[in-house]
């Protein structure tokens, strides 16, 4: 019964040979018709002449073998329609696991080249560190040795000043007593100039001449 009310609802259409080629505004394929011949039973084209009934009947039969050829291509094309769906999934799949794939490569290579110009720059932070250092040593002992140079000189000199002073000091003392002793010796002028030439070979720079 069921079939019966499935088959009431296919509106047929026929062309001039009066071959039933449309199906539900669907023109059938020439395989579908093909095989609707071949399995129309033998006299059934006279039969479908032969009388109402027999008209009626043969109707009903082309009716229901279109029917279940209509089921049948229905079923084929959901089917490739679904192995087809199915495909695209699989595509669109692989196409997002490529994406992603290549998204992570990209980001590895991202972070490996800021890891290499970071080890490359930290070597160059270290040289510059310790070119520094050493420029700030170099300033810092040249300093120092100025301030000592400075000092030296200082002390060179009020070292000199003071030599120079004890010096004098020390030839005063001897000149004045040598000076006085000869000339207040009541000797004989002969004995006086060979004790005064005696005096100067001994102290050649600490006697002087002239009166005191």
């Amino acid at each position: 019964m069921g079939g019966t009310t499935s088959i009431r609802r296919v509106t047929f259409e026929a062309d001039e040979n009066k071959n039933i080629t449309v199906v539900k505004g669907i023109r059938l394929s020439e395989n579908v018709i093909d095989r609707m011949k071949e399995s129309s039973p033998p006299g059934s084209k006279s039969q479908r002449y032969s009388g109402a009934y027999g008209a009626s009947v043969s109707n009903e039969e082309l009716k229901r073998r279109v029917a279940e050829e209509l089921i049948l291509e229905q079923a084929k094309k959901e089917s490739e329609d679904q192995k087809r769906l199915k495909q695209a999934k699989e595509l669109d799949r692989e196409r997002v696991a490529a994406n992603e794939q290549l998204t992570r490569a990209i980001l590895r290579e991202k972070i490996s080249n800021k890891e290499e110009g970071a080890k490359a720059e930290h070597p160059a932070r270290q040289l510059e560190e310790k070119d520094r250092v050493l420029k700030k040593q170099d300033a810092f002992y040249k300093e120092q040795l100025a301030r000592l140079e400075e000092r030296s000189s200082e002390f060179y000199k009020v070292t000199t000043e003071q030599y120079q002073k004890a010096a004098e000091e020390v030839e005063a003392k001897f000149k004045r007593p040598l000076h006085h002793l000869v000339l207040s010796i009541q000797l004989p002028l002969t004995i006086k100039c060979l004790f005064y030439g005696h005096l100067v070979n001994l102290h050649p720079n600490k006697v002087g001449w002239g009166g005191g």
